[in-house]
């Protein structure tokens, strides 16, 4: 009789859907796994958020974990999951040498959420005022932590065939350690926009993003200071609602009611509110993986106006849902074309379904997931007796880890 498997997710945070696309994104994983007949643990060291998402309801199990503490171990010896799935390189760093220690079969994977050396070498251009190169990524501290937590894995999953593509071209990481895996939604026709709120039924322009993203504030300071003078002396009705969660005082400063700038705070519900917006706008310059906002404002039907940043990677050859524009004037005025022009913005509704449908549907990918998981149980000998330069990482950079944590547990007793 086949042991029934057992998944240990380990999170950074505890996943808040609906504060942020990466919470939406650990929901997804974890539908796949439970639908494959995986028994999932969620084990965080984070605290507990009044947002955060009930696991039991999905038939998940919550624990809390210590960093630095050996009774993570005992925990993990007891479980003996199958799979361990750490969200993001920095958990794999505190945790995965007691995962090795503890339970040496069980399959590793990473998910990337994105590329951080990616979003920080952007950001670092951005800040230095000058042009992002993918040579900078070569001398980003980030980066080397990040790759050396990819390579001692079996399998990292990423979000981007951007990152993909500098994950082979520029890191040389075997494809074999490597597993493409954007959003996963169902898929949309036509008819479900007839469901929606009409053209004429929506009004205003809204943001939605979590600023305790970076990239999220400078998108808002970067509307309110270079787009929206524009935007509103050419269309001076216009109204623009920012919605996020966890908004700082800096970011509540620019409420300007009387300019049409609102600063609205967290969004209850984040997909009706897209669902009644007529144009969503994300004049993003810096950052990195897939933005969740775009993808929702595809579902939502409400067409998106963003940047060459904003939209990598995410719609193939494929037309966009609205428009990609990066100088502020010009984006000020495809977002007020978009808005007035109801032809316009039905052929961008219709983009948007035809993006989801060919990008990201969940049974193309969580198959395969699967299947390459199943495979790894079987076959985790080979796969990493192959992986030569894991194997090194995990002989030398573990030992530091290891010493490091433990120092950590004794120093706290």
């Amino acid at each position: 009789m086949e042991r029934l498997k057992k998944l240990l997710i380990i999170g950074f945070v505890w996943p808040e859907p609906n504060s942020s696309a990466a919470g939406g994104r650990m929901m997804q994983l974890i539908s796949v796994f439970k639908e494959n007949g995986f028994e999932i643990t969620f084990a965080s060291a984070a605290q507990d958020s009044d947002f955060m998402v009930d696991l039991a309801e999905f038939g998940v199990e919550k624990k809390s974990i210590e960093l630095n503490s050996s009774s993570f171990d005992d925990f993990i010896a007891a479980l003996n999951p199958n799979v361990v799935l750490f969200d993001r390189f920095m958990i794999e760093e505190q945790f995965g040498w007691r995962v090795i220690e503890n339970c040496p079969k069980a399959i590793r994977i990473l998910d990337t959420e994105d590329l951080h050396c990616l979003r920080t070498a952007r950001q670092k251009a951005f800040k230095e005022n000058r042009n992002f190169e993918l040579i900078d990524l070569l001398s980003e501290e980030v980066a080397k932590r990040e790759i050396a937590s990819i390579l001692r894995c079996d399998l990292s999953l990423v979000i981007s065939e951007f990152e993909m593509n500098i994950l082979e071209d520029v890191f040389k990481i075997n494809k074999e350690l490597l597993f493409y895996l954007p959003f996963l939604v169902d898929k949309m026709n036509e008819e479900e926009l007839l469901k929606l709120s009409p053209f004429e039924d929506r009004k205003n322009f809204v943001f939605i993003g979590n600023f305790l993203h970076e990239p999220n504030w400078n998108t808002v300071q970067h509307l309110k200071e270079s787009i929206w003078p524009f935007l509103k002396k050419e269309f001076p009705e216009a109204v623009l609602e920012v919605y996020g969660a966890y908004p700082s005082q800096k970011v509540l400063q620019l409420h300007q009611p009387k300019n049409g700038f609102f600063i609205m705070g967290r969004a209850e519900n984040a997909n009706e509110v897209v669902k009644k917006a007529r144009i969503v706008l994300a004049p993003i310059r810096f950052g990195a993986g897939l933005k969740g906002k775009l993808l929702e404002a595809m579902q939502c039907g409400t067409p998106s106006v963003t940047t060459s940043i904003g939209s990598e990677a995410m719609h193939l050859d494929l037309p966009w849902n609205g428009c990609i524009e990066d100088n502020p004037e010009a984006f000020a005025k495809k977002a007020i074309e978009l808005y007035q022009d109801e032809n316009l913005w039905k052929q961008a509704q219709k983009n948007g379904i035809n993006i989801i449908n060919k990008c990201y549907q969940k049974q193309d990918y969580s198959d395969k997931l699967i299947s390459l998981t199943n495979s790894l149980l079987v076959n985790s000998e080979s796969h990493r007796l192959h992986n030569f330069m894991g194997n090194l990482l995990q002989h030398h950079a573990y030992k530091s880890t290891m010493y490091m944590s433990k120092w950590i547990e004794a120093k706290n007793k």
